[in-house]
């Protein structure tokens, strides 16, 4: 095959194994040649480019999802424009991953007016300098692996209630319902039991204490899209939910891939 005919072809090719969801194996055959060589071509396709946007000041949502516990991607998205903007390849999810993110973007000319984050600690250090808002769903998800889905303990299951109700409540409701939840449960929150061995004493409720903890700890950034109604603001980072499960589906049906191609589908998802 000439040299003129090999970009296109290479293209075809990637387009057929992103878009069309195609296996090498079924592209070799389509095509009758070789894995290898329609590997190489591949390999040879270039990299995809985001769309260009002109800069200009948004809020974003910003999220790590990953594949596996060796490696994920770290995402900023435009949930009004429906576009992911920046993100990283990363092996933890790190303040300094989204610090890197923000860089790239306001480096385009981008202003960030909010974000939108999941709720990991040392997350808001990478955006201290603008409004914040907390995914709800992140912590009702947060309050549901401390209390499992059917708390056993009475003051458990009240507490979750009140979590569920995130979604659909406001700040001055929701922050009445957890100070009327502490004055009744504070004393049996604080009992504590003895270890026969040791003579220690700890907290008998370590799991309710947690979970009551996240909540009072964030209940200031749990409602942040209603304190700014001018910024459009989604209470959830549900926007990059589609993303990223396109992001797993086609790493399932690709597997066993190398990192290089591995970040080639990716780039070529997000970047769409």
């Amino acid at each position: 095959m000439n040299k003129s005919r090999r970009k296109p072809i290479q293209k075809v090719l990637w387009k057929k194994y992103v878009w069309q969801r195609q296996t090498v194996a079924q592209l070799a055959h389509e095509y009758h040649r070789s894995t290898s060589w329609i590997s190489r071509q591949l390999d040879q396709a270039p990299f995809a480019t985001a769309v260009k946007i002109e800069p200009r000041p948004l809020a974003i949502v910003a999220d790590t999802t990953f594949n596996g516990r060796s490696w994920g991607v770290c995402v900023l998205r435009s949930p009004k424009l429906k576009k992911n903007l920046a993100w990283q390849v990363v092996k933890k999810e790190t303040v300094d991953a989204y610090h890197e993110c923000r860089w790239r973007l306001e480096q385009k000319g981008f202003e960030i007016t909010a974000a939108v984050i999941d709720g990991k600690p040392g997350v808001c250090a990478a955006f201290w300098d603008v409004p914040i808002q907390m995914c709800q769903f992140h912590q009702i998800a947060i309050i549901t692996r401390y209390l499992t889905a059917k708390p056993k303990l009475e003051a458990g299951k009240e507490l979750r209630d009140l979590t569920l109700t995130l979604p659909r409540t406001d700040e001055v409701a929701f922050k009445a319902g957890l100070d009327a939840w502490l004055q009744k449960w504070q004393s049996f929150m604080n009992e504590k039991s003895c270890n026969p061995e040791t003579g220690r004493k700890f907290f008998t409720h370590k799991r309710l204490r947690s979970a009551y903890r996240s909540l009072a700890r964030n209940k200031e950034i749990l409602f942040t899209y209603q304190r700014y109604p001018g910024l459009n603001l989604p209470n959830t980072t549900n926007s990059l939910e589609g993303s990223f499960t396109l992001v797993k589906e086609m790493l399932r049906i690709h597997r066993g891939l190398k990192t290089r191609r591995k970040i080639k589908l990716i780039t070529a998802i997000l970047a769409k």
